[in-house]
């Protein structure tokens, strides 16, 4: 059974090893290595699925300003892994006369069916098999991006909004389960250092944003409209094999404790909250950001992606950092997630910037403030799973696969509730306040988050401090009670 998330950086053990074995141990094995190998893979693919359609969405998008809103609410529903599937599914909605009543509710059900499946797949993770679930997630969802670059083919009517609903659905299914079950994965193979490797691992997710642009732009050049999606989901399905071979099987026994359990520990409930925010902030920014910039401005859509590279970028390169130091210092983890949480509330406030302030936007300041925003969700997101394990375990819920699944669903649900809102706020306050207010509003949202964080980890820490010192109280009663039994006792 794995250890769980201790404080130690300096790999020592109870049972008496020596020396010499112990530094053995902070080697990678086997399965770790074709652990890290499966979970790169992963990360650089869904990346530059999330970039690679970038060069040749100007030359498709047909958006008039009457379809403005869905778009503007829609654009980026969902994740960083998602959103370039809504834009170009909304755009062939248009052309195949779909109303934007029906194009909502088709990109809706993607936010609801990834949040029950999130849950569903983390309660019952051990029952189905954490690498069966891995692997058929990648196998789905590689078949599901292949057919959307097909929707366009299908009749107009009801097939064609069928199809567009059951591919939805079987995407979010098909992600739920495999971002479920990389996370557990992770942890399980990596008990002591699950930070720093997700934090490392966000670097493939940098690379594949560099990488996917200009092959984007070579595919469709080249071959046309629906070779993209063919060739990305191709990929993924090529990833198939290699993950069957190379990840180990892990075998846990059923915990009998529930998502509600674990949601009503109050750091855990708070925590979720956070999550909830982070994700509305990164919902928020991809359309409102992209229009200001556009009309404020005046850049083409390709320095616009620019633009938001500053932030991709300073993200994966700062979370090894951040991930490293929630595993080194575990105590320093719940003060990265707070003060993350209160400077990206303050780039929120510059990034328009808010009136009240009298500061003239300019696009170096823009990008400044992205890139400084990158850096602090960093610091805010990597120690989120390491913390929700740590108080798991810390409140008896079992070591194993199964508190790994859990903690993973919720997460993931959470992460995707947060997309939903986002946007779908972002793109209100968008249309009826401007945008400088927007963002100023999405930042308060971060900024009370940080704050209650802060507040509730003082409070922890002044009722642990009052309990240490009943218990030295106590002890020392203890002893002067025996003390003076002593005498009588001779």
């Amino acid at each position: 059974m794995d250890k769980p998330l201790l404080p130690e950086s300096d790999f020592t053990s109870d049972d008496g090893q020596p020396e010499v074995v112990r530094r053995e141990s902070t080697r990678l094995s086997r399965e770790q290595l074709c652990t890290l190998i499966s979970a790169a893979s992963i990360n650089l693919g869904s990346m530059m699925c999330y970039s690679i359609l970038g060069p040749f969405f100007p030359n498709e998008k047909r958006i008039t300003e009457n379809n403005f809103p869905w778009c503007l609410v829609y654009r980026f529903l969902l994740t960083k892994f998602e959103s370039h599937y809504n834009t170009i599914s909304s755009c062939t909605a248009q052309k195949k006369n779909v109303s934007n009543t029906v194009i909502g509710m088709i990109f809706g059900c993607f936010a609801l069916f990834d949040l029950l499946s999130c849950l569903l797949f983390g309660k019952y993770l051990v029952h189905i098999g954490v690498k069966f679930m891995f692997v058929s997630g990648m196998f789905v969802s590689g078949g599901a991006t292949i057919l959307f670059g097909m929707l366009d083919q299908a009749p107009d009517g009801p097939v064609f909004i069928t199809m567009c609903f059951l591919v939805r659905v079987v995407d979010a299914i098909s992600f739920a389960a495999a971002i479920t079950a990389s996370f557990s994965i992770l942890a399980k193979a990596f008990p002591n250092n699950v930070a720093t490797v997700m934090g490392s691992l966000e670097i493939f997710s940098g690379l594949g944003l560099v990488l996917g642009p200009p092959l984007g732009g070579f595919l469709y050049q080249t071959f046309g409209y629906e070779v993209p999606f063919i060739f990305l989901g191709c990929l993924v399905l090529l990833m198939v094999p290699l993950n069957m071979y190379i990840l180990p099987n892990y075998d846990s026994a059923p915990s009998e404790h529930s998502f509600w359990k674990l949601i009503t520990l109050p750091k855990v409930g708070f925590i979720s909250f956070v999550i909830i925010s982070l994700s509305g902030c990164f919902g928020f920014l991809d359309p409102t950001l992209s229009l200001f910039i556009l009309n404020k401005f005046n850049l083409s859509s390709g320095y616009v992606g620019l633009v938001f590279l500053g932030l991709d970028l300073s993200y994966s390169i700062s979370s090894p950092l951040f991930g490293l130091l929630s595993d080194k210092i575990p105590y320093l983890r719940k003060w990265l997630l707070v003060f993350g949480n209160i400077i990206t509330a303050v780039c929120y406030m510059l990034l328009g910037p808010i009136p009240i302030l009298h500061i003239e936007s300019q696009l170096w300041l823009i990008i400044l403030v992205l890139i400084v925003n990158g850096i602090s969700a960093g610091m805010s997101i990597i120690p989120i799973f390491p913390e929700i394990l740590s108080c798991a375990y810390e409140n008896g819920f079992e070591e194993g696969l199964s508190t790994l699944g859990l903690v993973s669903g919720l997460l993931g649900a959470m992460w995707s509730l947060g997309a939903f809102i986002g946007p779908t706020l972002g793109g209100f306050l968008y249309e009826k306040i401007g945008f400088e207010w927007a963002a100023a509003i999405q930042g308060l949202w971060s900024l009370i988050t940080g704050l209650v964080m802060g507040l509730f980890y003082v409070l922890e820490h002044w009722r642990g401090k009052r309990c240490e010192l009943q218990n030295t109280v106590i002890t020392e009663e203890e002893r002067e009670e025996r003390t003076s039994l002593l005498p009588h006792e001779i």
